[in-house]
């Protein structure tokens, strides 16, 4: 239980710091520093100037809102679609709705990801909200396969055939029972599927989808500063910690999460209980 408990505060201590930029960041930022010259130090500046003059800890302050948001927005709204499309596959008991619900999506699935949204961008050119929705449907194929194929191993259960035979609704049983059993690979899957939008929504951004090309974006910043790498690395290091600690502190939240979740109260698995 003390290493769970160590992994915990580790997790929140590097998710914390990004999260509080991310969203506290534009409140205390204040008016904006008067412009220097491109990748200069000092003059006031503690993380220097950036490719046009920009101070950088502004940026840093306003950046990390927009990846933060667009990730969480594309995370919820692919499992608001992949949830009922999984569980009503799962449960129909007639093929051709299965067919017609989840065939569809292995289209997607033939196509990368990145290269979807790319691909979309060029007749699009989503702003952040599309490029939100964007990344909530190149995740719907593969989360709602994973809940079709855990929610079908649920309900082949007697537990939810003796539900069936006592004329329990569809509702009750897919809601009320199938998804609380499945609460904890949803979660699993919660974790890693946002550390991926994450990393789709800051690849979008920084290859210019969904932000201008000078905005105020973590991702854009690594992109635009990277010519001044070596004469200026803040500008690119700064934002680039924030996204690996915010992608790194997700993950260990998460893991641990489900840990306790799996573990009785003496620290014993439940499985071996």
């Amino acid at each position: 239980m003390r290493v769970l408990r160590d992994r915990f505060v580790l997790g929140l201590a590097v998710v914390t710091v990004p999260l509080v930029i991310a969203l506290l960041g534009p409140v205390f930022a204040g008016p904006p520093p008067a412009r220097e010259a491109s990748f200069t130090e000092g003059a006031g500046h503690y993380f220097g100037t950036d490719f046009v003059g920009r101070d950088v800890w502004y940026q840093v302050l306003h950046g990390g809102r927009p990846v933060v948001l667009t990730a969480l927005a594309a995370t919820v709204l692919a499992y608001l679609v992949a949830l009922p499309l999984g569980l009503a596959g799962a449960l129909t008991h007639r093929r051709l709705v299965e067919e017609l619900l989840l065939r569809p999506l292995d289209v997607l699935l033939a196509v990368p990801s990145l290269l979807m949204i790319l691909l979309a961008a060029t007749v699009l050119s989503p702003g952040t909200v599309g490029l939100a929705l964007l990344v909530a449907v190149v995740n719907v194929p593969d989360a709602a396969r994973l809940i079709r194929a855990t929610a079908t191993e649920i309900a082949a259960r007697p537990a939810v055939e003796a539900l069936r035979m006592q004329g329990e609704t569809w509702w009750r049983i897919a809601v009320g029972h199938i998804g609380r059993s499945m609460l904890r690979t949803v979660t699993a899957d919660a974790g890693t599927r946002l550390t991926g939008v994450l990393y789709l929504v800051a690849t979008a951004a920084f290859l210019g989808v969904g932000a201008a090309p000078d905005a105020a974006d973590w991702a854009v910043m690594v992109d635009r500063n990277r010519t001044g790498l070596l004469v200026q690395p803040w500008a690119v290091v700064a934002p680039a910690l924030l996204i690996v600690a915010l992608t790194t502190g997700t993950n260990l939240l998460f893991d641990t999460a489900l840990d306790k979740r799996g573990r009785g109260p003496g620290g014993t698995s439940v499985r071996e209980a």
